[in-house]
């Protein structure tokens, strides 16, 4: 079992690195870089003259990986160690100058010079490789006490000590770590909390704009939530700080607020913020997880319903109905549930009219969901019960006179369970990530629409970042589903070869 997990693993790694690597290349070659600004509400706003749409838009591009970009400031403090008679007017003697320190810089860079105020500047495409080489090289940040320097503040302690600390208790605190609490506890999942070790998947654009990729689908959403929370000043207050997430904020940057909280010249003073509703990746997971029991608990007993009455009008008309709700567009479906569900039972037609805090607005989102996955659970196992049922070991079981009842229960849906949990876990994550039609029809505020805004608003950080979890999560399933095979039936070796050597 080790060696199996250890080679798995090791293979799913090159797995996630293709496929996350493949999708990152499409998404920031062939995809016109300019469609970023499209959903840019700051981009009317800071663009008001040539010269600073032209700033914004190589600045937007640098933070986004395209280019390497030189305003005219920072291209005259490079430039004067070439030449200290440099200055920024937009001059010919100055143009000559910049020509030949580009020419030095060599490895793609340009000159440029703004429409308006002919000052210079200069860009570098970054080739796709870097991009890439960038991405895999920041994907995985330790935290450490020398992680943060600040000429701002020399005198910052450095250090890791364990601590009963004032604001959350017992936890291992750092100094010179870009996060103060790098191992905690609380009663929020999964209740022990770490940041010695944090996924880097880069920062949103346009939408959710400046906010790391994994912040924004792990935080939590709607309305602020205020708690009784103690501050490092001793005060205990009502706020929606949560003083689980100090990170370090350069002391000079306080304002009377954060030194009232936190003290003067403590450097952990930058907080996230405490929500009411659950994160997106959390309201998938409770409607996928949900739906997947539906799915399960109605179409198993049918499948052994359809399978122990083989070739009668019972399996007839389960399987013609089965094939009837397969056949059908899944939008339709969806909207006959929501239709019914929003007539006859009054239950919300779409998730902000109640919010999270009202279990009804979960309830059709799950419905719809587990009625989606129980034709094709339904007929498969009906046709493995089917399969079994013709096997050697039952014809057996028979001739030893056992009932029908006793060798479907004991025998066939024993031996059927293997594939049926194997697959468990791969329908739950089918569900979250796919829970595309379901999550836009209510206005659902979950994963599986967060990647369709994302390629609708050309959010290429969110795209690559949704890519990378989804494909991990999906590759762990499936090894999750062996395991859990090997604990319904231990004859089963994952390490053995075929033929038993």
């Amino acid at each position: 079992m080790k060696k199996y997990i250890f080679n798995r693993i090791l293979r799913s790694l090159v797995s996630i690195f293709l496929v996350t690597t493949l999708i990152y290349t499409i998404v920031y070659t062939l995809v016109p870089r300019r469609q970023i600004f499209k959903n840019d509400t700051n981009y009317t706003k800071m663009t008001k003259t040539p010269d600073t749409k032209a700033d914004y838009e190589n600045t937007i591009f640098e933070k986004m990986g395209y280019i390497d970009y030189y305003n005219t400031r920072e291209l005259r403090a490079k430039a004067s160690e070439f030449d200290a008679s440099v200055t920024v007017e937009g001059t010919d003697q100055n143009k000559a100058i910049y020509e030949e320190y580009i020419k030095q810089l060599g490895n793609g860079w340009t000159l440029h010079q703004f429409q308006e105020s002919g000052q210079f500047y200069a860009t570098r495409d970054v080739p796709i490789f870097q991009r890439v080489f960038e991405f895999y090289g920041n994907l995985v940040q330790i935290d450490h006490p020398w992680r943060i320097q600040d000429a701002s503040n020399p005198d910052l302690e450095r250090g890791i000590s364990i601590e009963n600390d004032p604001s959350v208790g017992w936890s291992v605190v750092g100094s010179g770590t870009k996060h103060k609490y790098l191992l905690y506890f609380n009663s929020k999942f999964p209740y022990i909390h770490q940041n010695f070790i944090k996924l880097n998947l880069g920062t949103s654009y346009p939408t959710y704009q400046n906010i790391p990729v994994l912040q924004v689908i792990t935080q939590g959403q709607g309305k602020k939530e205020m708690t009784d929370v103690t501050f490092p000043s001793g005060e205990t207050k009502s706020s929606s700080v949560d003083i689980y997430s100090r990170s370090y904020r350069s002391p000079e940057k306080a304002d009377s607020q954060t030194i009232r909280n936190f003290g003067a010249g403590d450097a952990y003073t930058s907080t996230l913020t405490n929500y009411t509703d659950p994160s997106m990746i959390a309201s998938s997971a409770i409607i996928g997880i949900f739906g997947v029991i539906i799915s399960y608990f109605v179409g198993l007993p049918l499948a052994i319903l359809m399978s122990r009455f083989k070739g009668t009008r019972i399996d007839s008309f389960s399987t013609a109905t089965l094939t009837f709700i397969m056949a059908m567009p899944s939008v339709a479906l969806a909207y006959i549930i929501r239709t019914i569900g929003t007539t006859l039972f009054g239950l919300p037609n779409a998730f902000p009219i109640l919010g999270a805090s009202d279990y009804r607005s979960y309830v059709l989102p799950v419905v719809i969901l587990g009625v989606l996955g129980i034709p094709g659970l339904a007929i498969w196992a009906r046709r493995y019960l089917i399969d079994q049922d013709s096997s050697d070991y039952v014809r057996f079981a028979r001739a030893k006179g056992l009932s029908e009842k006793e060798i479907s229960y004991r025998h066939i849906f024993k031996n059927a369970m293997v594939p049926i949990v194997n697959g468990i876990p791969s329908s739950i994550l089918s569900v979250i990530v796919g829970a595309t039609l379901t999550e836009s029809l209510f206005a659902f505020p979950g994963m599986g629409k967060m990647m369709i805004d994302s390629v609708k608003a050309s959010n290429s950080s969110m795209i690559v970042g949704l890519t990378f979890i989804f494909s991990t999560l999906s590759i762990f399933a499936v090894m999750a589903g062996d395991i859990l095979m090997t604990i319904v039936d231990p004859r089963i070796n994952l390490s053995a070869k075929k033929g038993g050597k």
